[in-house]
């Protein structure tokens, strides 16, 4: 399986002066985290980490740093995540037939997790991790006004690995930029053009490091898991 690595941003709610991706997580890079669950992965072999030249001495420096045994590729990412995925799609191996997108900020998946996304991509084309809501939801409109109360047993929350056939993801972003749709995932691209996404069970560890209580959390969770 080929892994596609989103890490382009620099993640301006963490307030850093850089990728927040390369903020410290117990001594590590956050990326490396991520990583290094990949490396674990029994069914991941090629990783491609998407993302900006001006992050590219940093990244290999922790890459020349780990070893890593597998095949770890550079690709220069874009002004957007849905341009960034695009490119790194262009920058797969010519015999990748399915592929991976896992967000790089998700440092806490496990092996297991990707190794269960893999199995799931053999019977369907496009699926996304994802867990039951336990929260009850409320839609709100603009005067801050609750508008309706969804049905909690109907919502999932929307995480990574997501998984795809290559060529059909590729042709939704190439339809995807020819009538300007923008998506903020790739899930949401195969649902606008009517391809269907199934769902495959993520897991409640699987938060995405986007704030400084994100980043004291998975710590947390990290030194739960080491010790």
């Amino acid at each position: 399986m080929h892994l596609l690595i989103p890490a382009a941003g620099m993640g301006k709610r963490m307030g850093a002066d850089r990728n927040k991706l390369l903020l410290t997580l117990l001594d590590q890079p956050i990326l490396s985290w991520t990583l290094l669950a990949a490396e674990a992965a029994k069914t991941i072999e090629w990783i491609g980490i998407i993302s900006q030249p001006s992050d590219w001495p940093m990244i290999k420096e922790l890459l020349a740093t780990a070893s890593f045994s597998k095949p770890i590729e550079l690709i220069q990412g874009g002004d957007t995540r849905q341009e960034s995925v695009s490119n790194g799609l262009n920058g797969l191996p010519a015999d990748a037939t399915q592929v991976l997108i896992h967000d790089g900020a998700r440092c806490l998946a496990t092996s297991e997790l990707f190794d269960r996304c893999t199995e799931a991509l053999q019977t369907c084309d496009g699926f996304i991790a994802a867990v039951p809501v336990k929260d009850t939801i409320k839609v709100v409109g603009e005067d801050q006004l609750i508008e309706s109360t969804p049905d909690r047993d109907n919502l999932w929350a929307a995480q990574t690995p997501q998984g795809f056939t290559v060529e059909k993801l590729k042709e939704c972003h190439r339809a995807g930029k020819a009538q300007n749709v923008s998506v903020t995932d790739d899930a949401a691209l195969f649902e606008y053009f009517g391809l269907p996404v199934q769902i495959v069970l993520g897991e409640e560890t699987n938060l995405k490091v986007t704030t400084p209580v994100d980043l004291a959390i998975a710590e947390f969770i990290l030194r739960q898991r080491l010790d």
